[in-house]
């Protein structure tokens, strides 16, 4: 597990760095969630409104909304495919997300459309750290969620 300003980016996933969402494959499934970094961005969210389990998502095209005390805006997808799975945990209690990013606070399971396509604007290990600390550090400079 990797640590950059304090937050944390498990070495078991690939990350969207423009999204803040960390993708988990698995099979013929891929579990999506948004990074810690996401959640000290966000603070602490309070709603958590998914598209509907059987729904096809584009990639780069909403397949939630989330909403913090300072921050309300779209969850970008990583990826196409089915929505397969919600987790309802979450829609309870959104503020999973920040208390278990990586764990219990997952958003959906999708079944991809081309994950061999897809998979090629994800990054892991090294080069994800690196994008992630860039983007960090322009953050830091312009103080804001994007």
């Amino acid at each position: 597990m990797a640590l950059i300003m304090g937050c944390t980016f498990p070495d078991d996933r690939l990350y969207h760095p423009e999204y803040n969402i960390w993708i988990m494959h698995s099979g013929e499934r891929v579990r999506i969630g948004m990074t810690e970094y996401a959640c000290v961005l966000a603070g602490e969210f309070i709603d958590f409104v998914p598209r509907i389990v059987g729904q096809t998502i584009y990639k780069g095209r909403t397949c939630a909304t989330l909403e913090s005390q300072v921050w309300v805006g779209p969850v970008k997808s990583p990826c196409g495919g089915e929505i397969v799975e919600i987790n309802k945990a979450v829609l309870r209690h959104p503020e999973l997300i920040n208390n278990d990013p990586y764990g219990d606070g997952w958003l959906m399971i999708l079944r991809p459309i081309d994950w061999g396509l897809d998979q090629l604007e994800l990054l892991s290990g090294s080069k994800a750290l690196s994008s992630f600390e860039s983007r960090m550090e322009r953050d830091k400079k312009t103080d804001g969620l994007s």
